[in-house]
């Protein structure tokens, strides 16, 4: 298994090969706590062990604020969303070949799925790419050998083509071509979803965001002519969630964003009692075609 990195070590050493300069895309080397390139282009580690290579401000209300991955950390905390790390894990480890890889993480979040994706390839790395600095905080200390950059998903990202064994997309943006640009020939793709059915309890009364009925066929759509699929997998079951917990499953993710709209925050507030509610989650596996 590969070993913890140190502070000598402060990003592994398969994604510092990984990334890219995201001004002149030359390779980055590690030079004290910083990144640079041949040309001078430097990018400053933080604190916490992620590196910034943005430069450019990020829109308003793209990326998760710190009360949203707070809300996120503590609720996965809980265990409920288990049956889906599992899962991803799974075929994880299934879907690549043995031995040294790297493992991307587009949309990482806080990196609490990449960090079980790790356990279970024992001699990868990983890459958590987000645009949220508040969650790759969390993320860069997931698992020691995760590695954290702060990118827009939306743009060109600064990896280098044909360096990925693996890359991994849970409830975040998705960009086949460069799913496929960043992948060796036979890599794979696991995407996670919710599938119908899921929150239904709180969906309604609470008047959250409607899953996409035509998601899985978009989404085929769009993996067309670059990907194959080669397997579909759904996973959850019934939980129950502490008044406490419900209101973090909502603040988590986009709907934080609509607490204003026709009193959500307010409907929110009022809850008191404990809640049963179904959790249902859908991974599609995809092999890169030449």
């Amino acid at each position: 298994m590969t070993s913890p990195r140190t502070a000598a070590e402060p990003i592994p050493r398969a994604v510092l090969a990984a990334l890219r300069c995201s001004v002149c895309g030359e390779p980055l080397a590690l030079t004290g706590h910083s990144l640079r390139c041949e040309r001078r282009h430097s990018f400053d580690l933080a604190r916490q062990g992620y590196v910034n290579l943005l430069h450019a401000k990020v829109p308003a209300g793209t990326a998760d604020t710190a009360e949203m991955v707070a809300a996120r950390a503590a609720f996965l905390g809980s265990g409920h969303y288990a049956p889906l790390a599992r899962l991803l894990a799974r075929r994880a480890a299934e879907t690549t070949r043995p031995g040294p890889g790297l493992v991307v993480d587009a949309g990482a979040g806080t990196g609490h799925y990449l960090a079980h994706v790790l356990d279970a390839c024992p001699e990868a790395a990983g890459l958590a790419l987000d645009v949220s600095a508040p969650a790759l905080r969390r993320a860069a200390r997931a698992h020691p050998r995760i590695g954290a950059a702060v990118w827009n998903l939306w743009r060109p990202w600064p990896v280098g083509s044909g360096v990925a064994d693996l890359v991994l997309n849970v409830f975040a943006p998705r960009s086949a071509a460069e799913f496929h640009r960043v992948l060796r020939p036979g890599g794979a793709v696991l995407v996670a979803s919710p599938a119908a059915g899921h929150l239904r309890e709180l969906a309604g009364p609470l008047g959250l965001l409607d899953v996409d009925e035509d998601k899985e066929q978009r989404l085929d759509a769009a993996f067309g002519g670059r990907f194959d699929l080669e397997a579909r997998e759904e996973c959850g079951g019934a939980v129950t969630l502490s008044p406490a917990e419900a209101r973090q499953v909502v603040l988590m993710g986009p709907n934080a964003r609509h607490l204003h709209r026709d009193g959500l925050g307010d409907r929110l507030a009022a809850l008191r009692e404990q809640v049963t509610v179904t959790t249902s989650f859908q991974v599609s596996a995809y092999r890169r075609l030449p």
